[in-house]
């Protein structure tokens, strides 16, 4: 037997986690997320569901849906069922659906859920590589709670976005440069009456 998170749920838990707190404090979200099973990761649309669920125990798949009702109303069940699906424990491992469960859980004020999605940003996590200024933005909501490993985490997050924004500066360059580099140089053949001709 397999468990699965409908998309219904999937839409509710964005959909609370967005109504406990203003706008203005979420972290950002792309429209994409990287969904790792073991070694193999790929891209998909945030809006799928995801999940694949490995217990076949239904005792496990007990215990793991009453803790989703749990999580539903409290952070500290959401951080714990996050944590759960990052390590694979009674469940099968799931990172798309445990960053989204400490996402929920972040969003409701839980710091511990806040630090780990900064650090899961800043050093990336599996293959999904590293998003500096999302995870400024959850170690600074930490940090304005009282935790001091965000707070010390914070200049390495800004280091890494001047270093993205720099790359990024450099590709915009070589981008623009390039532009006019093939739409300044002449051709050597033109076509004419009789055919292509050196000039």
């Amino acid at each position: 037997m397999k468990v699965v998170v409908p998309f219904l749920f999937s839409a509710l838990v964005v959909v609370a986690g967005c109504a406990q707190s203003p706008e203005s404090q979420l972290a950002p979200r792309s429209q994409t997320v990287r969904l790792c099973n073991g070694n193999s990761c790929t891209d998909q649309d945030r809006r799928i569901s995801t999940f694949q669920g490995a217990p076949v125990d239904a005792e496990a798949e007990r215990r793991f849906n009453a803790l989703v009702q749990v999580a539903e109303r409290n952070p500290n069940a959401a951080y714990d069922l996050g944590l759960r699906l990052l390590r694979g424990d009674g469940v099968e491992r799931n990172s798309y659906q445990a960053i989204e469960w400490l996402r929920k859980a972040g969003d409701n004020g839980h710091v511990q859920a806040q630090l780990a999605l900064g650090r899961l940003y800043l050093m990336g996590f599996e293959e999904m590589g590293s998003d500096p200024a999302e995870a400024e933005a959850w170690l600074t909501r930490a940090a304005a709670k009282g935790n001091k490993e965000a707070a010390e985490l914070i200049p390495q997050a800004q280091a890494a976005k001047k270093d993205e924004q720099a790359l990024y500066r450099v590709r915009e360059a070589y981008r623009k440069s390039w532009i006019g580099w093939y739409s300044g140089y002449p051709y050597y053949y033109v076509w004419g009456n009789s055919g292509w001709y050196l000039r």
